[in-house]
């Protein structure tokens, strides 16, 4: 797995972060208004959005005092390939138990 997408699962494995990305999800805000709902102070929740710039997952852009942030959700698409590549295999071995059951199910029972 390259660095890029090792840094994606980081910054979505906390509860914090994702909860920042789907507020983002619906707009730009300030910093101070992401912080808003946490109960943590604005300098805990400034770390978690440099968690989630490092990963390429936000965008900030400074207007006089206002830091603004934005969602880049483009390495969320790297981590959901890969992501998908496992569901493939597990829906294949769902498909062949199913099958195997099913064929358990019409087999006369000694």
């Amino acid at each position: 797995m390259d660095q890029h997408l090792n840094q994606t699962y980081a910054a979505i494995a906390d509860p914090t972060r994702r909860a920042i990305l789907m507020r983002l999800a619906q707009g730009e805000a300030r910093v101070t208004d992401i912080a808003e709902p946490f109960a943590m102070s604005l300098n805990a929740v400034s770390k978690h959005v440099r968690v989630l710039e490092r990963a390429g997952l936000v965008r900030r852009h400074v207007k006089g005092r206002d830091h603004y942030l934005a969602l880049d959700a483009e390495p969320l698409r790297a981590a959901s390939a890969w992501i998908d590549t496992y569901r493939q295999f597990w829906e294949e071995r769902l498909d062949a138990l199913e099958s195997f059951l099913q064929q358990q199910s019409q087999e006369p029972k000694q």
